[in-house]
């Protein structure tokens, strides 16, 4: 007997990022959290890499235009009730992205800009962070830089709490709605505080700290949560919160794979 159709509606998220292959980062550690917040994910993918946990040994750039053609598949069936971007490589695909995003108008959008890892290693070149800077920021409902990228993008350093909060606030002039400067790059009490700037609210977001090893993915999953809870229709600051709570106890479940510093557990209520 064939299944009734219900017209019970589906929370959507659409992430753009790229694919890796260890399946800790990037779309796989989107789409898996997608998932458990219950919302149905779509991708458009902007590289391939080849990786797993001792490191990246190569990466495969798509054209600009499969990029975009991605994101128009998506939008013109099935929509987006928010977005959030990733690992956009060079100043084409960012360009290519930001104006399918204005075209388009989808749900809000969360930029992590990935563009120095925590380990502070620089990931795109310079022409690449004037395009996120010019084109995607102002897009941003919340942006997620970890400490060097918002060092890069507020020309500063980060040492001490009000560092942070000076960066926030010189980030969020670049144009995003609200800024996250993650605290997880810090060092001693700082680490596992993040500070919010969405313009009027300046709040210090603290968890507690875990301490592992095992953090690969972290920044991918925590600006997927944060959209997940976007397209559920949480506020930002809110979304912001929950995602954090999500991020902080999956730590806590460290994956035993690999010879390297290893992923977390998605899905760690279902652990028996």
């Amino acid at each position: 007997m064939a299944a009734m159709e219900t017209s019970k509606s589906v929370a959507t998220a659409l992430t753009i990022a790229g694919s890796d292959s260890g399946g800790g980062a990037g779309i796989q550690a989107d789409l898996s959290t997608f998932a458990f917040h219950r919302v149905h994910g779509t991708s458009a993918l902007t590289a391939i890499t080849a990786q797993n946990t001792q490191g990246v040994t190569r990466v495969d750039v798509m054209p600009p235009e499969a990029v975009a053609a991605q994101i128009d598949a998506v939008a013109s069936d099935i929509g987006a009730g928010a977005v959030k971007t990733g690992m956009l490589v060079n100043p084409a695909i960012i360009t290519a992205v930001a104006q399918r995003l204005r075209v388009l108008g989808l749900g809000p959008l969360v930029v992590d800009p990935v563009m120095v890892s925590r380990a502070g290693a620089r990931l795109i070149d310079d022409a690449a962070v004037g395009a996120l800077k010019e084109l995607l920021l102002p897009l941003a409902t919340v942006a997620t830089p970890n400490r060097h990228e918002a060092e890069l993008l507020a020309g500063m350093k980060l040492e001490t709490l009000e560092d942070m909060r000076e960066a926030a606030r010189r980030i969020h002039r670049l144009g995003p709605q609200a800024v996250l400067v993650k605290g997880g790059g810090m060092t001693g009490a700082l680490r596992g505080t993040d500070v919010w700037f969405d313009g009027e609210r300046l709040e210090t977001l603290h968890l507690r700290a875990v301490d592992t090893r095992n953090t690969h993915g972290t920044g991918c999953t925590l600006s997927a949560a944060i959209a997940a809870h976007l397209a559920l229709g949480q506020p930002p600051l809110e979304a912001t919160r929950r995602a954090k709570d999500y991020v902080t106890a999956a730590l806590e479940h460290p994956l035993p794979l690999g010879k390297g510093p290893g992923p977390f557990s998605h899905f760690f209520p279902l652990e028996g």
